[in-house]
């Protein structure tokens, strides 16, 4: 079922330039406005998403009916799938958002010089951004509302698969922003499945301040190989799970168990599961035992197999992959040096846990992993904004400039340098 209305290609051009320059307007108004304001339209957001529940449903069976003739799979299909529990977490995390300081006009640093002259380095809006995102339809809410808060204006680039229900959801904001007296246009939702308007927004310099993708490498790679406009980028999730040989085994079947297959759709589910050799004979059939009766296929070194005949083979490129199934990589290490060097190795340096009692060995990992996130003794899926308390999360960045890991709104901040005098003049 298709029932969207398809812009033509040759429009694609000038849409997206009247979307820029309207959201460029939006921002400047958005910059200036009052922290309460602000967290009105949120708030009203929120209550327009629990009053739209139906309407959002409906709309997302349409998204899940054209992912389902496009041959998604479940993990995918889960990714887009909404229920009345995934609307009220997206209208509680806008809510949450209200409740988080202003992160605009902070002052970050201040200091004298010498000659009198007072400076201060204060938080300011980026502007524009522009999100290019797959599948998930909650990150509509998610962006849009992290954007109103740090006084950014967005444009929204959904994916496909959801474009009925991230419409549905935009016009919940739109609908906050009207009342309290914003723009509309702060939050733009480009109006077409064309990919050719990915194209454009990535040329788009006038208008966008920075742009930030969300999806699968095909995704990002494009965005890296063709973007004019600066990116923050969020990569790919090849998480691990390091039981060390000083670990809790009820804490580490508990958290292992959580950490792979509460979603294993999502970017935080652990992919790759390293063991000391010292507990793996011990540790790693009890361990095997969990998962697959949730359902996992475990894939693993000559070791492990050893170990355990349900096991299976795995290659070089298990120990690079992210599986976004109920699939595992395992691998027996000698101890900590040799399971550090293997995450950083393979890792998408997005976020590696510990499992130990050992509180030098713990905080050895967590110095020494390259990760934008690193956990002790707790589950990889707690990798998200609202766990973070930042109300939601626009992405996590794996690079590390500007951002790392959750970006909230106060990492959508950039900042300028005050200058107070009182008549100095340079000599």
């Amino acid at each position: 079922m298709n029932t969207h209305k398809e812009i033509k290609s040759d429009k694609i051009p000038e849409l997206m330039r009247d979307i820029g320059a309207r959201s460029k307007a939006a921002s400047i108004i958005l910059a200036e406005a009052k922290n309460s304001q602000k967290d009105m339209a949120l708030a009203q957001a929120a209550i327009c998403l629990r009053n739209s529940i139906k309407h959002i449903l409906t709309e997302n069976d349409k998204d899940l009916e054209y992912g389902r003739e496009k041959g998604l799979d479940a993990a995918m299909l889960d990714r887009l799938k909404l229920d009345e529990k995934r609307i009220e977490a997206m209208a509680a995390g806008l809510e949450t958002i209200c409740t988080i300081p202003d992160p605009i006009n902070k002052i970050l640093e201040e200091w004298d010089r010498p000659n009198g002259l007072l400076l201060q380095r204060v938080s300011v809006p980026i502007g524009v951004i522009g999100m290019i995102y797959e599948s998930r339809p909650n990150v509509t809410a998610d962006a849009a509302a992290l954007c109103i808060k740090s006084g950014n204006a967005v444009i929204l680039r959904a994916g496909s698969e959801c474009l009925h229900s991230a419409q549905a959801i935009a016009e919940c904001l739109h609908q906050g922003l009207k009342i309290a007296d914003l723009p509309a246009d702060c939050v733009q939702l480009v109006p077409t499945r064309d990919r050719s308007a990915v194209g454009e927004m990535l040329t788009m310099t006038d208008f966008i301040d920075v742009i930030i993708p969300r999806g699968g490498k095909s995704l990002t790679k494009r965005i890296q190989d063709e973007s004019r406009v600066p990116t923050l980028l969020h990569l790919d999730g090849n998480c691990h799970t390091y039981i060390h040989k000083a670990a809790d085994l009820d804490i580490a079947k508990t958290v292992l168990l959580n950490a792979k297959m509460r979603r294993v759709g999502i970017c935080g589910a652990t992919e790759s599961l390293l063991i000391d050799e010292e507990i793996s004979e011990k540790f790693l059939p009890i361990l095997a035992d969990e998962l697959i009766k949730a359902g996992c296929e475990i894939r693993g070194d000559k070791i492990s197999q050893k170990l355990d005949s349900r096991i299976k083979q795995a290659s070089e490129e298990d120990w690079y992959t992210e599986y976004l199934d109920a699939i595992i990589s395992v691998k027996i290490v000698v101890n900590e040096a040799e399971a550090i060097a293997h995450i950083n190795h393979y890792s998408s340096h997005h976020t590696d846990a510990i499992i130990t009692t050992d509180i030098s060995v713990a905080r050895q990992f967590l110095r020494e992993v390259n990760s934008s996130i690193v956990m002790h003794n707790t589950s990889t899926q707690f990798a998200d904004g609202g766990e973070f308390g930042f109300g939601a999360e626009i992405g996590i960045a794996t690079g590390k400039l500007h951002a790392r890991g959750p970006v909230g709104a106060g990492q959508l901040t950039t900042y300028k340098y005050i200058v107070h005098g009182n008549g100095q003049v340079r000599p």
